[in-house]
Protein backbone atom coordinates (compact mmCIF):
# COMPACT_ATOMS: atom_id res chain seq x y z
CA UNK A 1 0.00 0.00 0.00
CA UNK A 2 2.93 2.28 -0.50
CA UNK A 3 1.19 4.15 -3.31
CA UNK A 4 -1.47 5.43 -0.93
CA UNK A 5 0.46 6.70 2.05
CA UNK A 6 1.14 10.08 3.58
CA UNK A 7 0.23 11.82 0.33
CA UNK A 8 -3.27 10.29 0.32
CA UNK A 9 -4.66 13.49 1.84
CA UNK A 10 -3.91 15.22 -1.47
CA UNK A 11 -5.51 12.56 -3.68
CA UNK A 12 -8.98 12.99 -5.16
CA UNK A 13 -11.57 10.23 -4.94
CA UNK A 14 -10.96 9.47 -8.60
CA UNK A 15 -7.20 9.14 -7.98
CA UNK A 16 -7.78 6.78 -5.08
CA UNK A 17 -10.27 4.74 -7.14
CA UNK A 18 -7.77 4.45 -9.99
CA UNK A 19 -5.02 3.28 -7.62
CA UNK A 20 -7.31 0.72 -5.98
CA UNK A 21 -8.41 -0.65 -9.36
CA UNK A 22 -4.81 -0.99 -10.56
CA UNK A 23 -3.78 -2.73 -7.33
CA UNK A 24 -6.90 -4.91 -7.03
CA UNK A 25 -5.24 -8.11 -8.28
CA UNK A 26 -1.81 -7.38 -6.72
CA UNK A 27 -1.80 -9.24 -3.39
CA UNK A 28 1.40 -7.48 -2.31
CA UNK A 29 -0.42 -4.13 -2.43
CA UNK A 30 -2.83 -5.16 0.34
CA UNK A 31 -2.48 -5.83 4.05
CA UNK A 32 -3.26 -9.27 5.42
CA UNK A 33 -7.00 -9.95 5.66
CA UNK A 34 -8.69 -9.40 8.99
CA UNK A 35 -10.81 -12.27 10.26
CA UNK A 36 -13.82 -11.39 12.40
CA UNK A 37 -15.93 -13.94 14.28
CA UNK A 38 -19.33 -13.32 15.81
CA UNK A 39 -19.67 -14.38 19.41
CA UNK A 40 -23.17 -15.72 18.76
CA UNK A 41 -25.46 -16.11 15.75
CA UNK A 42 -27.41 -13.07 14.65
CA UNK A 43 -31.17 -13.09 14.59
CA UNK A 44 -33.27 -11.92 11.70
CA UNK A 45 -36.83 -10.71 11.81
CA UNK A 46 -39.01 -11.24 8.74
CA UNK A 47 -42.74 -10.72 8.19
CA UNK A 48 -44.99 -13.67 9.08
CA UNK A 49 -46.18 -14.16 5.50
CA UNK A 50 -42.60 -14.36 4.24
CA UNK A 51 -41.71 -16.79 7.03
CA UNK A 52 -44.65 -19.01 6.08
CA UNK A 53 -43.58 -19.01 2.41
CA UNK A 54 -40.00 -19.85 3.45
CA UNK A 55 -41.26 -22.69 5.65
CA UNK A 56 -43.25 -24.14 2.75
CA UNK A 57 -40.24 -23.98 0.42
CA UNK A 58 -37.93 -25.49 3.05
CA UNK A 59 -40.29 -28.45 3.33
CA UNK A 60 -40.53 -28.69 -0.45
CA UNK A 61 -36.72 -28.90 -0.59
CA UNK A 62 -36.78 -31.52 2.20
CA UNK A 63 -34.75 -29.45 4.64
CA UNK A 64 -35.02 -30.34 8.32
CA UNK A 65 -35.72 -26.74 9.27
CA UNK A 66 -36.50 -23.41 7.71
CA UNK A 67 -33.31 -22.09 9.32
CA UNK A 68 -31.24 -24.63 7.38
CA UNK A 69 -32.95 -23.71 4.10
CA UNK A 70 -32.63 -19.96 4.68
CA UNK A 71 -28.94 -20.36 5.52
CA UNK A 72 -28.43 -22.22 2.23
CA UNK A 73 -30.36 -19.59 0.24
CA UNK A 74 -28.44 -16.73 1.86
CA UNK A 75 -25.09 -18.45 1.20
CA UNK A 76 -26.01 -19.00 -2.46
CA UNK A 77 -27.09 -15.38 -2.86
CA UNK A 78 -23.90 -14.08 -1.24
CA UNK A 79 -21.81 -16.23 -3.58
CA UNK A 80 -23.72 -14.81 -6.57
CA UNK A 81 -23.23 -11.25 -5.33
CA UNK A 82 -19.52 -11.82 -4.69
CA UNK A 83 -19.07 -13.32 -8.15
CA UNK A 84 -20.82 -10.31 -9.68
CA UNK A 85 -18.60 -7.98 -7.65
CA UNK A 86 -15.43 -9.74 -8.82
CA UNK A 87 -16.66 -9.52 -12.42
CA UNK A 88 -17.30 -5.80 -12.12
CA UNK A 89 -13.93 -5.29 -10.46
CA UNK A 90 -12.19 -7.08 -13.34
CA UNK A 91 -14.16 -5.05 -15.87
CA UNK A 92 -13.14 -1.79 -14.16
CA UNK A 93 -9.51 -2.92 -14.08
CA UNK A 94 -9.66 -3.76 -17.77
CA UNK A 95 -11.18 -0.38 -18.60
CA UNK A 96 -8.55 1.36 -16.49
CA UNK A 97 -5.72 -0.28 -18.39
CA UNK A 98 -7.00 0.73 -21.82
Amino acid sequence: MSTISKSSKNLSDEDIDRIVVTQADDDSAWDDPIVVHRAKPASLSIPAELAARATFLAQLHRKTSVDEWLKLIIQERIELEEAAFVGIKRELATRGSV
